[in-house]
């Protein structure tokens, strides 16, 4: 048996991408494109399948669409990079032209939004601040469901990735700041189910100038280098500068034929009188890129402008009841939620009221406790006043004692006071006498001096007399000089003893008077000792300490918790723009115009003139086709 039999009868492992699942299949060698597209659409239970294809990457490194009528083992996937496993991603390859008119499956739904989701999380959609913030919120409300105050916490946005980088960098804001008006959207949104919140982000999306188109860089005959958008309603073409703003358009009724001869393109026109459309491309692979994307695309706007087939009308008459099932058990869940969030509030009151009485419970034990601990402190505080007013008692008493004593004290000293008066006055008196005396002493004393001094004179010349007489006669004369100095020494010796009589007294008053003196300062000085015996008996007056009973106040917080239940209808695009202007108002003191990309410039630009994607294209219909064809030959 040849080596190569078993080669070509060996399986092929395939490994095919979702946005939220992986799979992988064995297929036969001979399995077509188609078989392993089928397989996927049977396995994820998807109807729709004409929006979706399998990309892959080739041995070139361009990106390619499996092509249906060839088998998978012939088309130039690239294995060497997966170990010999075909991979392939399975993605929206044609977009409607309103999601929620055309798709019809949930899965259909469910692909549409992840893809979008990621689009413009990674910036290959454009979208604005204000409508990523919007965005964000959905897909909040699709990944945790409906807002809930019990279960929602703060930080919990944080960790997965809800706005484009491009948004962040562009205003100095903190994730929290972020989150908090997340927050503000998502708590908006009314109770709805995971399909209804993905065709509202559909929605939203499709309105971006972006969404649905698929680039190719051209040029035209004047070489200039432009960008051609595929789309779901027709072909538009770009400046190089700006994805956002088509310059021109050609919608799929305008046109008959498309076909491709190496890089030169040509779109013939279903209008006859006017010349081809041309233009010119890189490398072939891109051509066949755009001839398939247009062949497609032109089949689904011819088909939405046709009956719809059985299928398509079976599968909307299923979806119809689906949706009147959902419909009537959504009216039941949101009816017996109700009856449920009813119940839940009046078990909340009924806790809230048993919590008020525990807690006035709690606060009348308190104050029972904190009164007998006052009954206490009061008694406590009557014994230490009774022993303080028996302590009082016993230093008034001694008070009073020591005031009687002092009171018979100062009366005795008063006694002494006038006592020892009555002696200084005697005594002054008595002196005065003496000095008065003592004057007439101090005469006489003179007087008897003189006498003396006479006595003593005479007594000299007496005794010159008798020496005299001695000497004369002596015998004679003798008796009668002796009697003479007789009487001359008797008053000298009684003037000496006048003087001396005389100073005695004079020494004896003073000796008195010191001892008057002497004892009363003795009573003076018993006296202010007694007084400073009175003042050190003295104690200061007991002044009890005052009690100052503090009772801490407690606060009642009563979180009154309402949960309006409005009713929401669905927000027209008015609102929605009245609500992203106010958006946009409130994180534009934030941004940071340096960091501003040129789709934002444009943006912004688009926004002040009062342009969005439908007034542009349909501006641009306005014209006639061959002028539309000569402006972009001109461009």
């Amino acid at each position: 048996m040849s080596p190569f039999g078993s080669k070509k009868n060996r399986s092929l492992s395939v490994r095919v991408s979702t946005f939220d699942s992986e799979l992988e299949f064995k297929l036969e060698p001979r399995a077509s494109g188609q078989d392993l597209f089928d397989l996927v659409c049977r396995t994820i239970g998807l109807r729709e399948s004409w929006y979706f294809g399998l990309q892959y990457v080739d041995t070139r490194s361009n990106v390619s669409w499996l092509k249906m009528d060839k088998r998978v083992r012939d088309q130039r996937v690239d294995l060497q990079a997966n170990n010999n496993t075909y991979v392939f991603s399975f993605y929206a390859k044609f977009f409607p032209e309103n999601v929620s008119e055309e798709l019809i499956q949930e899965i259909t739904q469910h692909l549409f939004f992840l893809q979008v989701k990621q689009s413009i999380l990674s910036m290959d959609i454009y979208c604005r601040p204000e409508a990523s913030v919007l965005l964000a919120s959905y897909a909040v409300h699709v990944q945790y469901g409906p807002y809930d105050y019990e279960t929602y916490k703060d930080g919990m946005l944080a960790g997965g990735e809800l706005l484009p980088k491009g948004v962040t960098d562009q205003y100095q804001m903190t994730p929290e700041m972020w989150e908090e008006r997340i927050k503000t959207w998502y708590m908006d949104h009314e109770p709805m189910t995971r399909d209804e919140v993905e065709m509202e982000y559909l929605k939203i999306a499709q309105d971006l100038d972006m969404y649905g188109v698929n680039y190719f860089p051209i040029t035209n005959k004047n070489k200039t280098k432009l960008w051609l958008g595929v789309t779901a309603v027709g072909l538009n073409i770009y400046d190089e500068r700006d994805k956002l703003t088509p310059k021109t358009t050609f919608q799929w009724n305008e046109i008959r034929h498309v076909s491709f001869d190496d890089k030169k393109f040509t779109i013939r026109l279903v209008d006859a009188k006017v010349s081809n459309f041309i233009f010119h491309s890189q490398d072939l692979h891109i051509n066949k890129m755009i001839l398939d994307l247009c062949e497609g695309n032109h089949d689904l706007y011819m088909r939405r402008r046709k009956s719809d087939t059985m299928e398509i009308q079976q599968m909307k008459a299923q979806a119809k009841e689906e949706k009147q099932r959902r419909h009537i058990e959504r009216k039941k869940f949101i009816r017996e939620k109700k009856l449920r969030e009813k119940a839940e509030h009046e078990r909340y009151e009924l806790e809230k009221s048993l919590e008020h009485l525990q807690n006035e419970m709690r606060m009348a034990n308190d104050a029972l406790r904190r009164s007998e601990e006052t009954k206490e402190l009061y008694f406590e505080k009557s014994r230490v006043n009774e022993e303080q007013m028996q302590l009082t008692e016993c230093k008034a008493n001694h008070f009073k004692t020591e005031m009687d004593r002092l009171r018979e004290r100062q009366m005795k000293i008063e006694r002494e006071k006038h006592d020892l008066e009555k002696k200084i006055r005697d005594a002054d008196f008595y002196v005065h006498q003496l000095t008065v005396e003592n004057d007439k002493r101090e005469a006489e004393t003179e007087k008897l001096r003189k006498e003396l001094i006479c006595a003593k004179m005479a007594e000299r010349e007496a005794t010159a007399l008798l020496l005299n007489f001695l000497n004369s006669g002596r015998k004679s004369s003798t008796d009668s000089l002796l009697a003479a100095a007789n009487v001359h020494v008797t008053q000298s010796n009684n003037a000496a003893s006048s003087l001396a009589a005389v100073s005695t007294p004079s020494l004896a008053t003073s000796s008195s008077t010191n001892d008057i003196d002497t004892a009363g300062g003795a009573e003076l000085t018993t006296h202010y000792l007694a007084q400073g015996d009175n003042s050190s008996g003295i104690s200061d007056d007991f002044e009890p300490k005052e009690f100052i009973l503090t009772d801490n106040e407690m606060e009642q917080i009563t979180n009154e918790m309402e949960r309006n239940h409005l009713e929401y209808l669905r927000k027209s695009k008015k609102q929605v723009q009245n609500q992203l202007q106010t958006l946009r108002s409130e994180i534009a003191p934030h941004k940071i115009e340096e960091n501003q990309s040129n789709l934002d410039i444009l943006s912004e630009a688009q926004l002040k003139a009062g342009e969005n994607k439908y007034s542009t294209l349909k501006k641009l219909k306005s014209g006639c086709t061959k002028a539309r064809v000569a402006f972009f030959e001109e461009l």
